[in-house]
């Protein structure tokens, strides 16, 4: 069974910075690319980084771009995502998961997917 367990959520000033955790199981980051996403109240779920299953390539959101970074340790099956300079229209639950394809600038998993965890809450005051 695939599970996520992210971490490192929490309250914020706007310039602010927080560092996410993802653990894994079930599931091998040699496998596959991971990505972070997130999901603001009344907004669907967007996808804001991801990285490949080597650690070689990245990718953001360009919302993002500059402010955050995605890295992962493959021997502790865990994707981190630092955040700096935080702003209010961060504010979302974020979300791992796995595997991922970005198309036409955007991160998506695949339609059936259903191994969601619970997030983490990001909150940035202003």
């Amino acid at each position: 069974e695939v599970q996520f367990v992210e971490s490192g959520g929490g309250l914020v000033q706007a310039g602010g910075s927080l560092r996410l955790s993802c653990a894994a199981s079930g599931f091998t980051f040699d496998d596959y690319g991971i990505g972070w996403f997130r999901q603001a109240p009344g907004k669907e779920r967007e996808g804001v980084s991801c990285i490949s299953r080597s650690g070689g390539a990245t990718y953001y959101h360009d919302s993002v771009k500059g402010r955050f970074t995605i890295s992962s340790d493959n021997t502790k099956n865990t994707v981190y995502l630092q955040m700096n300079n935080l702003k209010p229209e961060d504010t979302a639950v974020y979300y791992c998961a796995a595997p991922v394809a970005v198309v036409a600038g955007q991160i998506f998993v695949p339609p059936t997917y259903d191994d969601w965890g619970q997030g983490t809450q990001v909150t940035v005051s202003s």
